[in-house]
């Protein structure tokens, strides 16, 4: 009997031990993350997680993984670090907070103060997060207007995603200084009618327009190549640039010294937007102009140092009027009985190709540099299944939008050209690309086309037109916006970080 009782005195004490080590283990877990999330310290109007887009290279889509600490929990952990580290968790002396409240004290501290660029990039990692989530999911964005849909887009439902997130917070900031003609003004009703609309229309625009520089993710440098040629250049010079050039190093000269904005991203967070030819040479004038900005060109030339990672390609459209009505619509597939047609002037290294092997050669492709009278150049548009965009002195064409806009199935040739909006639209799905040196096979390849192809790439032209259809006002997922967009997603690729003066792609 004396052994049962001692057998059982022994195995209470046992458990009792066992239950206080517990017990204490669980207390040491609870000390390091004593308070509650409710009650950290935080900026309500931006979210601790959002800091980690300034230190963190990498951006986290994983809704699973735990938010970063906060920094008050840090700063508890740091020091339950540091008494593991001087061993006093192996004191004889038991160190009650509770009892001694100076043992463990915590200053306080207030809520960290973000700069405005780290919120910018903070919701711009956001709008990463948000559009790569996207990408991989099932779930389609309500439109009341438009849900991209089809091979046309290279991930419909990222673009449209974007293009929300574009909407939601994309802000442009336009430097006021300068003069009209040459700034705050440019040509609306000729082939470089992209350049002087999208100014009018930034400028007009209370949605994407802020006169707040310091909410802005990006910078407009309002000057016209086209009007630079115009009132600048000296026809004489014999193609001296110059003039042109030092014209935008003043300006940029100007807005740097005036606003800090330029040099603290060296120029990574700025675009200008040119339609004319010399566009990209405008922009050799600054290294960083030509470097690091966002350049807008109609000219997307990868042999005269265009960047499709970081420049943006944007439609070359001839408006006759300040409207496209007249220039807008086409018959069915069927009723097109001509093959090809191209009418142009003859000049540039890849048209005289086209006319050496194409003009006057075949009745099923016409080529002219001058239409007969009474011959309307739309009224061939449209009656042609295929239309030649071939370019001219520099790569892009006004061919292209022509194309678009009559239902005819653009031909795109021409060598280093990167089509507009490729960033977006999958150009092999609703047109030929045909290289230079395959010119003489022109017929062969048109032909080789089957006609259910052919319906199909016909059918896509006319879903994507509305990209490439100039409004005033403006209207969602028109050439203006998606100008905008490509400037939007390319800002998405830059993180700028403030305090090391520097930015990353």
């Amino acid at each position: 009997m004396k052994k049962l009782n001692g057998v059982f005195v022994f195995t209470a004490l046992f458990i009792f031990v066992l239950v206080y080590v517990s017990t204490l283990g669980n207390l040491n877990g609870v000390f390091v993350s004593i308070i509650p999330s409710s009650s950290v310290s935080s900026d309500k109007s931006f979210p601790s997680q959002a800091a980690a887009v300034v230190v963190e290279d990498n951006i986290t889509t994983n809704s699973s993984a735990p938010p970063p600490l906060t920094e008050q929990e840090i700063n508890i952990i740091n020091i339950q670090s540091l008494v593991e580290k001087d061993g006093l968790n192996n004191s004889t002396e038991e160190i009650n907070p509770i009892d001694d409240p100076d043992a463990f004290e915590i200053e306080p501290q207030g809520p960290k103060v973000f700069t405005n660029l780290e919120k910018i990039e903070a919701n711009l990692h956001k709008s990463r997060a948000s559009i790569k989530e996207a990408s991989f999911g099932n779930q389609t964005d309500q439109d009341p207007d438009y849900v991209p849909a089809g091979p046309m887009y290279r991930n419909s439902k990222a673009f449209h995603r974007s293009y929300l997130e574009m909407e939601k917070s994309f802000k442009v900031f336009v430097y006021e200084e300068g003069e009209p003609p040459i700034f705050h003004d440019g040509p609306c009703r000729n082939l470089y009618s992209s350049e002087g609309t999208f100014i009018y229309e930034i400028e007009k625009n209370s949605q994407f327009r802020t006169r707040d520089a310091s909410k802005a993710q990006v910078f407009f440098l309002p000057f016209s190549v086209t009007r630079l040629v115009q009132y600048v250049y000296l026809s004489e010079s014999h193609f001296d640039h110059k003039p042109i050039k030092r014209t935008v190093v003043d300006y940029v000269d100007l807005i740097s010294r005036k606003y800090p904005y330029w040099n603290r991203s060296r120029a990574a967070d700025h675009f200008m937007l040119a339609c004319h030819d010399w566009g990209p040479h405008t922009s050799f004038a600054i290294p960083y102009l030509q470097n690091n900005a966002i350049r807008a060109l109609c000219n997307a030339n990868t042999s005269e140092k265009f960047n499709p990672a970081k420049d943006v390609s944007i439609p070359e459209i001839n408006l006759i009027k300040y409207q496209i009505t007249e220039l807008v619509g086409g018959p069915s597939p069927l009723k097109r009985p001509l093959l090809a047609f191209f009418a142009g002037g003859n000049h540039g290294p890849v048209r005289p190709v086209v006319f050496e092997h194409w003009a006057d050669k075949d009745p099923d492709i016409e080529v002219h540099s001058y239409l007969p009278k009474n011959v309307s150049y739309y009224s061939m548009l449209r009656k042609s299944k295929y239309c030649l965009c071939p370019s001219g002195y520099e790569v892009a064409s006004p061919r292209i939008v022509e194309a678009i806009y009559t239902g005819c199935v653009p031909v795109l040739i021409s060598d280093h050209y990167v089509p507009p909006f490729s960033d977006v639209l999958d150009w092999k799905s609703f047109s030929v690309e045909v290289p230079v040196s395959d010119v003489p096979n022109l017929k062969k390849i048109l032909e080789g086309i089957s006609t259910r192809r052919y319906l199909r790439m016909q059918r896509r032209v006319l879903q994507i037109r509305r990209h490439f259809e100039f409004n005033s006002p403006p209207k969602r997922f028109d050439v203006f916006h998606m100008i905008l967009h490509s400037i939007w997603l390319r800002r998405l690729n830059v993180r700028i970080i403030e305090e090391q003066g520097q930015m990353m792609r």
